[in-house]
């Protein structure tokens, strides 16, 4: 098997499953009631733009791979078509990554800080994210157009971005969890120090 047919049969098998397990995450979220909207919003976007990934942008790569290798389809041709393969692949893998930023991290670290009022947030908010997450990852891929290196650094610190803002959010979760649990514990101490 030669290293074409083995990234080939990859990509396609990435895209079977990636496809079927987005597909079974859009049911779920369909059928599950008990989940805030906004979060479940989030979800749907995630599981729809990583749909979208597998079903167009990693879908395509084995073809174009097969008939660059089988039928030496002219170069210009192939360029062409490598580039909408990749102007997609920088807007889905964009929002996705924004979006798993915002449904993991963020989304719960303010559910945790703010309790009950956690209900206000509301679903034209998340919707506003959603869209700016898209027009972001669309601006990336135009500039790409203009300047790949520049759409390279553009992409890759939005994505530093999102990583840092989720270490954030996951380490004063963290934070948050352990005072909870210690005043906790100082509690069920004092208790115990009551009744012997």
């Amino acid at each position: 098997m030669s290293a074409f047919e083995f990234v080939a049969a990859l990509n396609i098998f990435l895209s079977i499953t990636s496809s079927l397990g987005n597909a079974l995450i859009l049911v779920a979220l369909h059928v599950e009631t008990s989940l805030h909207s906004p979060t479940k919003l989030l979800f749907r976007c995630l599981a729809i733009t990583d749909l979208c990934f597998g079903v167009f942008s990693q879908s395509h790569f084995p073809v174009l791979l097969f008939f660059y290798v089988s039928t030496g389809m002219r170069r210009k041709a192939l360029f062409y078509i490598i580039q909408i393969n990749i102007i997609s692949s920088l807007v889905l893998c964009g929002v996705s990554v924004f979006t798993s930023s915002a449904i993991i991290s963020v989304d719960r670290l303010q559910a945790l800080l703010s309790g009950l009022r956690y209900r206000h947030v509301t679903l034209p908010r998340v919707r506003a994210a959603s869209v700016c997450f898209w027009i972001i990852g669309i601006i990336c891929a135009s500039i790409y157009l203009w300047n790949i290196d520049v759409a390279v650094t553009v992409f890759f610190a939005l994505i530093i971005l999102s990583l840092i803002a989720s270490a954030f959010s996951y380490a004063k979760i963290d934070i948050k969890l352990r005072q909870h649990q210690l005043q906790k514990h100082a509690v069920m101490t004092g208790r115990t120090g009551l009744l012997l």
